[in-house]
């Protein structure tokens, strides 16, 4: 083999690595955080303000058993009239994002059933007013 056939080998070579290099780039999936993370920045100061609102307050706890997730809204909040929302948000893959609203019975417990979410790890964002006042909670949940 002469040093101009092993010349074309190795440009023939990276000329295939540089192509499969391509058509890999081009099959990766980039998830932005939000679809709408502009709007959501500048609301950015209520996430602050419900999250010193909630410190305020007894703790949101979050537990599972069986097939059920329970959040237990603060105790100072049972009965009151409340609404809100919860996000159950996946870093890894947005279509395993859920968004509920709050349906709290009157000692301030909502259940979500386990089928609807994915088994990997989520952000739960719990966002919830009560009157005028802003509450903003955000925990991890591994349901893994």
């Amino acid at each position: 083999m002469t040093w101009g056939n092993k010349l074309v080998f190795v440009f023939i070579a990276f000329a295939a690595l540089m192509g499969t290099l391509v058509y890999k780039c081009m099959q990766q999936n980039f998830e932005l955080v939000s679809k709408d993370y502009y709007n959501e920045e500048l609301r950015y100061q209520d996430k602050i303000d419900g999250t010193n609102n909630a410190n305020k307050l007894s703790n949101v706890k979050v537990d599972y058993s069986g097939d059920e997730l329970h959040i237990h809204l603060p105790k100072e909040l049972n009965g009151l009239a409340l609404t809100g929302d919860a996000l159950f948000y996946c870093a890894t893959n947005s279509k395993f994002d859920r968004k509920l609203p709050l349906q709290v019975n009157d000692e301030g417990l909502m259940n979500v059933g386990l089928r609807i979410l994915a088994k990997t790890n989520y952000i739960l964002k719990i966002s919830w007013q009560v009157g005028n006042e802003q509450y903003y909670n955000e925990q991890s949940v591994d349901l893994k």
